[in-house]
């Protein structure tokens, strides 16, 4: 056990989960400003080995282990998180206009599961503010930016299909030119009309049909709903099938609570979300493996997301199919060290298993 699990996780645990979050961002966000302090984070949770770094959608990546979308909402913290030993970072969910999100409050612990309840509802700056953040800094590791549609409160008007399809556009059209790759947000498990949109294959016809004309030049991930199981991944690979510009998949947290938390019920049911963490690790390797047996491998690639906590997690999913990983909950519950303890673990599997790279350990389980 080390110095954060064992004195400052207890501590911390004390305090409400979002203002927490809120002052880990802004303190990261003074860090970044200063040289010398992303040096010392770098020198202390670095980690270089070049059997971690793999070429993967035409882009260098120094390590498989990601931030996931949703621990830094508006690019406020990169140069500090890129310091922690990221081999990527994806930012958001960012959406056309800015949003509040929904009402506190939103962010909840379970210690029991080693798991969080998010119910954030997407808040963020808006994509022409984020856009406007990432001209002046230039990432030391690649960076994703995850796109939604607007929430736009609960007391919102419905929007119609052109809504939300312009909503994704004109993101697009203002960030495509800010990050490595894009990830389209098609199914977030704390907005109703967002999840069930994208749930009619003609609506992301016609989201797809939009795209091609706004001249993608960096990779596009799909983040889609883990639900649905062979059927809708079949579906989903049948309707891309002809879009050049779509790199990859991730899946996103399904909505609602599992069946297998060991959190009291009565405790849990005061707290309205979607569960991250150790929870959801079993359904979404499912569909991690459902889509690697199915997906052209030559074209697509994969991000897993869900339940890492340790190198055996993470080279599970990489074993199943997944190139890349990312990891939010973990850090929450086992510091910023646990991306180097993570990438030590992986090179210690890697030697076992005789794998020269990383990228030679990829979808093996099925080999």
């Amino acid at each position: 056990m080390d110095f954060y699990t064992t004195v400052l996780r207890p501590f911390l645990f004390r305090c409400d989960a979002e203002w927490m979050h809120d002052q880990s961002i802004r303190i990261g966000s003074l860090l970044g400003r200063l040289k010398t302090a992303c040096k010392t984070l770098s020198a202390l949770y670095d980690f270089s080995d070049s059997r971690l770094t793999a070429e993967i959608i035409g882009i260098r990546f120094p390590n498989p282990v990601g931030l996931a979308a949703g621990f830094d909402k508006s690019g406020r913290s990169i140069e500090a998180l890129a310091a922690l030993g990221f081999g990527h970072l994806e930012i958001g969910s960012i959406s056309a206009d800015p949003s509040a999100g929904n009402p506190r409050p939103r962010l909840w612990r379970l210690p029991q599961d080693r798991a969080i309840i998010v119910n954030y509802g997407l808040p963020n700056d808006g994509a022409v503010v984020v856009a406007e953040r990432l001209a002046k800094i230039k990432p030391t590791v690649p960076l994703g930016i995850n796109i939604v549609k607007t929430n736009r409160g609960i007391d919102a008007p419905p929007e119609s299909d052109d809504e939300i399809i312009d909503d994704y556009i004109r993101s697009v059209r203002t960030l495509k030119d800010c990050a490595d790759y894009l990830s389209l947000n098609l199914s977030c498990p704390n907005t109703e009309t967002g999840r069930d949109f994208f749930t009619d294959r003609q609506n992301t016809v016609r989201l797809m049909t939009a795209l091609r004309e706004l001249d993608i030049r960096c990779p596009v991930f799909l983040k889609v709903s883990p639900l649905g199981g062979i059927r809708a991944i079949e579906e989903l690979l049948e309707t891309v099938e002809g879009e050049d510009f779509v790199s990859g998949f991730i899946f996103n947290l399904p909505p609602g609570k599992p069946d297998n938390l060991k959190t009291p019920q009565n405790i849990h049911d005061t707290m309205t979300g979607a569960v991250s963490g150790k929870p959801v690790e079993q359904l979404i390797n499912q569909c991690i493996c459902e889509m690697y047996k199915r997906m052209d491998r030559k074209r697509y690639c994969i991000i897993g997301v869900g339940g890492i906590f340790t190198a055996q997690d993470a080279y599970l999913k990489i074993r199943m199919g997944a190139s890349l990983v990312q990891l939010y909950t973990s850090i929450i519950f086992e510091g910023p060290a646990v991306v180097r303890k993570i990438n030590e673990g992986l090179c210690r599997l890697l030697e076992r298993d005789g794998f020269a790279n990383i990228g030679q350990a990829v979808g093996t389980m099925f080999n």
